[in-house]
């Protein structure tokens, strides 16, 4: 047997104090992890039985760390687990607390089914009398005209050309000149937007969006892991101090904005500060997506910023918010150099929009229908915002006179999501910012829509709001 020298004798003895050690510090961990497990599924169980009331503050992580005898770090593991199962919240500045988790997850941007005794001011989905009849017109026409066999073929996957001659002519009314070769077609302003995302972008590019943005687009950026980064509002509009800041220390591709009635708070942008926005883009070399899909409502707004820098800006709306939510018609106006880009895109997606929902589109263009029905779109919008300003006031409001939701913002020791679960039991349905927000902190707020019900019961639930908001979140 070959002798063992002292030099390897003591490695040896080392290498088995070391697998002793490891031994014992992965028995901690487990027990560590076994602990951690137990407190998190002890606070879910607490909250979801209500032995936890939704607004409570919960202990500080030092506080439940000390209480629990674990280390700092877990506690805060804890919590974050709590916040992504969606049962509470952190706030900056202000502490963790208990959600009311009658507020369904996902609830102000996924579209649920809503039961018809539910008001929903949650969604706009406007409609006028008579359009029905105009489709049920429209459709005979169609059937009769002599291109419906050629309507169930294979379209070009940016739309047919007669097609983007007519929404080329539509868009001459919102201020825009484009050719229609720079036009694409698509299956709503949504699909628009993933569409530009999908050819401009690539997982982890930093997007500059607003502090409080179209959740759609929060969804897509989720969905492509992009880096979003948001930037504070004033009340015209961004603010294009911290813009330039940004885009002078982070490599921001793309700048999502809407100039033209911001949704959620209804803001439209000077014209002096798009000049401005144009010039930081141009500085610093991000992509502009440009959402318009709400500007229709205001009249005679400043150009979009598509007019005046067309070969830096993706443009994206539709007709699904000015005609009809179920006509899902949108269309991107686009540089020359990314249409192939995006055509590529929608051939991914859908290959073609449906070649009858944009021929009975184009066909509203053309005789006049949609520019009709966007003008009484615009009086409707006023009538019901200005019955929420008569209904709601003294409360403090955010919004666009003639916009289709108002934002009502709430003391900061008020809980939107205690406010909203209330509402949900007397069968109204609205949004928190949850959905809106792209910073850390969650302001306490409610987003109500007010295109999607008729003008009395609209009345009639807003006074419900009003009264639901004294007693639970100003009494």
């Amino acid at each position: 047997m070959a002798a063992v020298f002292p030099d390897e004798w003591g490695s040896t003895v080392r290498t088995r104090e070391q697998d002793s050690q490891r031994i014992v510090m992965d028995t901690i961990r487990r027990m560590a992890a076994s602990r951690y497990k137990i407190l998190v599924d002890a606070l879910a169980s607490d909250i979801r039985t209500g032995r936890l009331a939704a607004g409570v503050r919960l202990p500080t992580h030092r506080e439940l760390a000390a209480r629990e005898g674990i280390a700092v770090v877990t506690a805060t593991r804890v919590y974050a687990e709590l916040e992504a199962m969606g049962l509470v919240s952190r706030e900056q500045g202000r502490g963790t607390f208990v959600r009311d988790i009658a507020v369904p997850a996902g609830h102000g941007i996924d579209l649920h089914v809503v039961a018809t005794d539910v008001v929903d001011l949650n969604f706009n989905y406007p409609s006028l009398p008579g359009q029905a009849d105009l489709l049920r017109q429209t459709l005979r026409e169609v059937a009769t005209s002599g291109e419906l066999d050629s309507l169930l073929r294979y379209q070009p996957h940016r739309g047919r050309p007669q097609d983007r001659a007519s929404i080329a002519r539509h868009l001459r009314r919102r201020g825009i000149t484009p050719d229609a070769d720079r036009i694409l077609i698509v299956n709503g302003a949504q699909h628009g937007l993933a569409i530009t995302v999908m050819a401009a972008l690539n997982a982890g590019d930093v997007v500059a969006v607003d502090a409080l943005t179209y959740p759609g687009f929060k969804v897509l950026a989720h969905a492509f892991h992009l880096d979003l980064e948001p930037i504070p509002t004033t009340t015209d509009g961004p603010d294009l101090d911290a813009l330039e800041k940004l885009c002078a220390t982070r490599p921001v591709r793309a700048i999502y904005t809407m100039p033209t009635l911001h949704n959620p708070l209804g803001w439209v942008m000077p014209a002096t500060d798009r000049t401005r926005l144009i010039e930081i883009a141009r500085r610093h070399g991000p992509l502009i997506i440009e959402d318009a899909a709400y500007a229709y409502l205001v009249e005679d707004p400043p150009p979009p910023l598509a007019a005046s820098a067309p070969d830096i800006t993706v443009y994206v709306s539709g007709l699904s918010k000015s005609i009809a939510t179920g006509l899902r018609v949108g269309f991107v106006v686009a540089p020359p150099s990314r249409v192939p880009s995006l055509e590529r895109a929608i051939r991914a997606t859908t290959w073609n929009t449906p070649a009858l929902t944009t021929a009975i589109a184009c066909r509203w263009i053309e005789d006049g229908t949609v520019d009709q029905l966007e003008a009484q779109k615009r009086e409707d919008a006023k009538a019901r915002q200005a019955l929420a300003g008569r209904e709601l006031a003294g409360l403090p409001l955010i919004g666009h006179p003639s916009s289709y939701f108002t934002w009502l913002t709430l003391p900061d020791d008020a809980r939107a999501d205690r406010l909203t679960a209330t509402l949900a039991r007397q069968h109204i349905s609205v949004s928190t910012a949850e959905p809106f927000t792209t910073t850390k902190h969650t302001p306490q707020a409610l987003r109500l829509a007010l295109g999607s019900t008729d003008m009395d019961s609209l009345q009639s639930t807003l006074r419900t709001v009003r009264r639901v908001a004294l007693e639970d979140a100003y009494a």
